[in-house]
């Protein structure tokens, strides 16, 4: 298909965590400029040599989206045939993450490339994993390899990033990954059941109060489940309990990253809402595909979850014969609700310049008007680039056919970014909080206990300072 022409402008503890940090090193270590690059400041201009006209290069993009035979696979394929026609000196391999096939463990195929000597030239890495990839993994400061200049263009353009996404890509300042694809925290409605119940499905619930008295009046009225919150367990990660924390007026974990904070009030009153849910019989006990099958089938009110699931809703409703709603994630009485982010960015882990400006290339490629007019309108994720919304040779007709982004769109004004915990341990720390979360929720632990227990324990898992 021709490009259409757009408006151009677990983890480790005490020797175990000291093995793996010298393993790293070692490997990174090929290249002697890598720790004087992270170093040196950012400048304009980047450090990085353009590409001679004749000058063949071949590099290795590692995506875990191109681990789906459906949707996914073939879209990221065609941006990349479409790439390369646009590009001939430039070849690129599509891989999937290597010998892995969970979310938590996609990063972990680039640590043990990593420490094999033979890293992607290219990675998407999902947000939770930026600081790891950045301290440990060996992830080239963009800004430095091709200067602030050219990211500020690359986030530019005639429709540039929304304003809060830029950000999502940085570490103390530094930009080690461009953020690519991702979706905020939705609450899905089926608006058949709320006319059953006598509810107003134009007038959806604000408030975890209002959706503790919707889910109740679902149940009571029409037998079915009323709400099903996909952010309460160590299965659906931590990105959208973290929306629920900052939206109580907490963190999980100070600004600067220096101690955890997830045992503070703010999480706590939050566990005891939710734990509230199940204890009054609004929420089941489900995990997260059994509250998407349930909902998809027409067996349940409301459902918290990623934006990125619209098109199986949406397929389900049709199928069932429901109508599916969309609206904002609930907050907590007058507070403001503060969306997170899940996903991915692009971070560069070659060590070559030649691959490393190859690399670039595809980043932007990939960033572009025409890839998010694929991957928004093929694949469902938020288009970062929110002007195409209304580009009639954008996005238009796909945003009017699919109105249900608009509380997705939205809630990028008020986007904070997901925290990655720091170290080695990153994704252990991740476990044990979602893991006191779940058990006070569902098992009906003490939740001030069990968080202070669990925060207790994470820390002795963060890195010394």
């Amino acid at each position: 298909m021709a490009r259409p022409r757009l408006p151009r402008p677990r983890l480790l503890r005490a020797a175990a965590a000291v093995t793996l940090v010298a393993a790293l090193a070692a490997a990174c270590a090929t290249d002697s400029s890598t720790s004087d690059s992270a170093q040196a400041p950012a400048g304009a201009t980047g450090t990085i040599p353009q590409l001679a006209a004749d000058q063949k290069v071949s590099i290795v993009f590692e995506s875990y989206n191109l681990l789906s035979t459906g949707t996914w696979k073939p879209v990221i394929q065609g941006l990349i045939a479409q790439f390369e026609k646009e590009h001939p000196n430039i070849t690129v391999k599509g891989q999937p993450p290597q010998g892995v096939t969970t979310g938590n463990e996609y990063t972990t195929s680039i640590k043990n490339q990593v420490l094999a000597g033979n890293p992607p030239d290219v990675g998407q890495i999902t947000f939770n994993a930026l600081r790891f990839a950045a301290t440990s993994l060996g992830a080239a400061p963009i800004d430095t390899l091709v200067g602030k200049d050219a990211l500020a263009t690359n986030y530019g353009g005639a429709h540039p990033y929304a304003p809060a996404v830029p950000k999502l890509g940085e570490v103390d300042g530094r930009t080690y990954a461009v953020p690519y694809v991702f979706s905020t925290p939705v609450m899905w409605i089926n608006k058949t059941l709320f006319a059953q119940a006598g509810l107003d499905p134009a007038n959806p619930p604000k408030t975890w109060a209002d959706v503790k008295a919707a889910a109740l009046a679902i149940k009571a009225r029409t037998g079915k489940e009323g709400i099903e919150v996909n952010c309460l367990t160590k299965q659906t990660v931590d990105w959208c309990w973290q929306s629920m924390v900052l939206s109580n007026g907490g963190r999980v974990m100070a600004p600067d990253a220096s101690r955890l904070t997830f045992a503070d009030a703010p999480a706590v009153e939050t566990v005891s809402m939710s734990q509230d849910l199940v204890r009054s019989g609004a929420m089941p006990n489900l995990d997260q595909q059994q509250a998407l099958k349930a909902f998809s089938s027409g067996q349940l009110g409301m459902m918290v979850e990623s934006s990125a699931v619209q098109a199986a809703l949406m397929a389900g409703a049709k199928a069932n014969n429901w109508e599916l709603g969309a609206t904002g994630e609930p907050g907590f009485g007058s507070k403001p609700v503060v969306p997170t982010n899940s996903g991915s960015a692009l971070a560069i882990f070659s060590k070559d310049p030649a691959k490393q400006r190859a690399a670039w290339e595809l980043i932007k490629f990939l960033t572009s008007d025409y890839a998010y007019t694929q991957i928004s309108s093929k694949i469902g994720y938020l288009p970062l680039r929110t002007g195409l919304i209304d580009d009639p040779n954008g996005l238009q007709a796909w945003a009017k056919a699919n109105p249900l982004i608009k509380p997705n769109l939205d809630q990028l004004t008020r986007l904070q970014p997901w925290a990655a915990f720091p170290g080695d341990n990153y994704l252990q720390i991740q476990d044990t909080m979602m893991t006191a979360v779940e058990g006070a929720v569902f098992s009906g632990k003490d939740p001030a206990s069990t968080l202070a227990g669990a925060q207790k324990q994470a820390s002795d898992l963060m890195p010394a300072r």
